[in-house]
């Protein structure tokens, strides 16, 4: 009677509460589904394959939904005989049981809860749409009123299998994971449709008590196997405290996956650094432009060959390969992972000496300002070079010198004096500017900061910024930013990073910042295998079976190797080198990052389909025409042919016997000459020295006006600013040039004559 009482009135506060409460309280199925975010976000391959999970909610650990159909029935049984044996018998609340709990609860000191599955659900729900996490503890008298008219008003719009599949979504089981797949494969390392009847019973009893000690967590377990035996079966409880004591310690999961939570299937870990740029939100899928396989591909090779060169003092690597015609990236490859002492560093965005990658762009201004030709002759001997800070004595790789080379010959074999010579004669401020359209937004002081190293890479680029540099190349001198997501409505998907070594790289408008002609003609020379034969040999590591233009690039004490090339189709970039900036040990470009170039190069375009042509097409204002060399004694190339932009052909190229047997002494490129403020300005001169002696013809001009007959000594009257001194032949071709600055030093007021 009293419990029928109790009953009674239960109903009719519960029924009161179903009156009250509002229709739109309490969500759709439908609305808790689509609401629900896992902690971590993915990064997904072009093909929607994942690549790389990312924890974003460090609160909680939550993984993909789970639907019913894919949880174990032994753990539905198990939940059922743990929470509502009768969840399929009533419609929300089991009165009866409600009654006789709230009847011991009255008179007696241990309280033992009535709440169905549909009212444990109504709790999680408020909960989850208060603060996103679940709640753990006892609930007050109008609470569980509450929750008994939510559960009738939810079963009267849900199914019950929708209400078991939320339940188990959004329930807390221990510590941190919320949910029956972060608690699967957290605690046994599998997904919940793999749990067996043992482990699906320590699972319900987690929910009861979640912080319980292992051997509560069993014993409570052992009582649901109890529930669950059939036909008196007896219980399997033998030996569930050391299975719980391994599962609570995540002995289990080690044991199963040895992976992470999500496994290798899920999470193979193939791009961290892109996801770490890339994802922010908990539950995101970024679909990127990575090609998984590629990206896999890549990452072993690069360890492959790190894993060779350790003993030369080599453990950290990067790689970035481009779609040529998109700008699509297909691999980021930041570091080589375990290999690394600083895996997190992200060699792609890293800021390094260029080394001789930048000679390429070098050469482009000079033929495209029609200061060279691929054919002209440079002298490769030994060069000092005045600067504001001293003399600038450049030297080449193999210590040793060629004496008068072409501009092919200097550009295929990287040769460093002549790369000099020619920022001499172009000034750095010209080439400071021409990278900075390019994409080289890292250097953002002027040419005279870095002076004629800057020939030779001594700036401090990426690889990123590189890459897409050379993919410009091989787009005929036509930049355009790059794309890492599909997701063109994400703003950092479109930009994952701004600053640093990606300055500039995924923003801005395409345009072109080269004319095609020189830019095809430097390409030619890349691609050119004779070119490249007296420091590389003709056969190595950039001489590919299709059409490819490679360079490669070593910085000072061989801190940093680069290779760097592209086809008609891709472009890769390869760095090698370490992440705190140690030197290696005798390790080159060609040596260290161009093996790594070749075998992503090779895959890219393996089988029939993915070969390019097999060489690169002829823009317009380019012609091709046959020169010879005089005299032959002196210069020792054979005749060929060789590309020209329009209107600077020749079919001779030939060496006076005076050439160059004089060189622009002082002032230096870049030196700074201050006036003296005790000497009246009109009795002041300078000294404008030849290093050498000039042919008769020979003349200087300064700031563009004729200054007189070279000698070897010529006194000029200066005047304050910025000046550009010539030194040109007897047909006015400029044959050398500086460029100096004068400045005037205050003092005392100079006696007038």
């Amino acid at each position: 009677m009293i419990l029928h009482i109790a009953r009674n009135g239960l109903l009719s506060l519960a029924c009161w509460a179903l009156c009250c409460l509002p229709a739109s309280a309490l969500p759709s199925f439908a609305e808790v589904r689509a609401s629900y975010a896992e902690s971590d976000a993915i990064l997904l391959a072009r093909d929607g394959r994942p690549l790389h999970s990312k924890r974003i909610d460090m609160r909680q650990r939550r993984l993909p939904w789970t639907r019913i159909e894919d949880v174990s029935p032994s753990l539905l049984r198990a939940l059922l005989a743990s929470e509502d044996k009768k969840f399929y018998e009533h419609s929300g609340v089991d009165w009866n049981a409600a009654a006789a709990g709230a009847w011991r609860n009255l008179w007696t000191t241990r309280t033992r809860g009535a709440s169905t599955l549909s009212m444990q659900l109504v709790g999680l729900l408020d909960d989850y749409d208060k603060d996103n996490a679940p709640r753990h503890g006892r609930r007050s008298v109008p609470e569980k009123l509450s929750q008994a008219a939510g559960a009738l008003w939810l079963e009267q719009r849900w199914k019950k299998d929708e209400i078991l599949e939320a339940y188990l979504n959004l329930a807390g089981f221990r510590g941190e994971m919320v949910g029956v797949a972060a608690m699967s494969r957290g605690l046994f390392g599998k997904w919940p449709d793999g749990l067996d009847e043992r482990e699906s019973a320590l699972a319900a009893a987690l929910l009861r008590a979640p912080g319980a000690s292992a051997q509560s967590v069993a014993t409570r377990a052992c009582g649901v196997l109890q529930t669950m035996a059939q036909h008196g079966a007896p219980a399997q409880c033998e030996g569930l405290d050391g299975l719980a004591r391994l599962a609570l310690a995540g002995g289990l999961r080690d044991q199963a996956t040895g992976s992470g939570w999500l496994g290798a299937e899920q999470s193979p870990g193939l791009a961290p650094h892109l996801a770490q740029k890339l994802l922010s939100r908990p539950g995101e899928r970024l679909r990127s432009t990575l090609d998984a396989d590629l990206q896999r591909f890549a990452s072993a090779s690069l360890q492959r060959q790190l894993h060779d060169i350790a003993r030369q003092n080599a453990e950290d690597g990067a790689l970035l390969a481009i779609d040529n015609a998109s700008g699509e990236v297909l691999a980021w490859v930041g570091s080589s992972g375990a290999l690394s002492a600083a895996p997190e560093v992200d060699g792609v965005t890293a800021l390094r000496q260029a080394g001789s990658t930048l000679k390429p762009f070098l050469y482009a201004l000079a033929f495209e300002r029609r200061d060279l030709t691929a054919a002209s002759l440079l002298d490769d001997s030994p060069l000092a070079v005045s600067t504001s800070n001293g003399l600038y004595v450049p030297q080449n790789y193999s210590a040793e010198y060629r004496g008068w080379v072409s501009a092919r010959m200097a550009l295929g074999g990287s040769l460093n004096v002549p790369a000099v010579r020619t920022l001499v004669r172009i000034g750095p401020d010209a080439l400071r500017d021409r990278l900075h359209d390019f994409g080289f937004k890292s250097l953002s002081e002027n040419g005279d900061y870095y002076g004629f190293s800057l020939a030779l890479g001594s700036a401090d680029i990426s690889l990123l910024m590189l890459a897409n540099a050379y993919r410009t190349l091989a787009n005929g001198g036509r930049w355009s930013p790059l794309r890492v997501s599909h997701d063109a409505s994400a703003d950092k998907a479109r930009r994952p990073c701004v600053e640093g070594g990606c300055s500039g790289v995924f923003e801005g408008s395409a345009r072109r910042v080269a004319a095609a002609a020189p830019v095809f003609i430097v390409a030619d020379i890349l691609a050119d295998r004779t070119a490249r034969v007296g420091t590389f040999g003709l056969e190595s590591w950039l001489a590919t079976p299709y059409w490819s233009a490679a360079k490669t690039g070593t910085s000072k004490d061989m801190r940093d190797n680069w290779c760097v090339g592209f086809s008609p189709r891709y472009t890769v970039a390869v760095w090698v080198g370490n992440a705190a900036g140690e030197a290696m040990h005798d390790v080159s470009g060609v040596s260290g990052a161009a093996p790594v170039w070749r075998e992503v190069m090779d895959w890219l375009h393996r089988g029939g389909s993915n070969r390019p042509g097999v060489a690169n097409v002829p823009p317009p204002g380019v012609k091709q025409q046959s020169i010879r060399f005089e005299p032959p004694g002196r210069i020792k190339e054979p005749a060929r042919q060789e590309w020209f932009v329009a209107g600077t052909g020749m079919s001779v190229v030939r060496l006076a016997e005076s050439t160059a047997l004089a060189h622009i002494a002082y002032p230096g490129q870049g030196t700074i000459i201050a006036l003296d403020p005790d000497i009246p300005p009109a009795r002041q001169r300078i000294a404008l020295q030849l290093s050498g002696q000039p042919d008769p013809g020979w003349h200087w001009r300064i700031d563009g006006q004729p200054l007189g007959r070279a000698a070897t000594e010529v006194l000029w009257r200066p005047s304050p600013g910025r000046h550009r001194l010539t030194l040109a032949d007897a047909q006015g071709r400029e044959l050398e040039a500086v460029r100096f600055e004068v400045r005037a030093m205050k003092g005392r007021p100079a006696k007038q004559p």
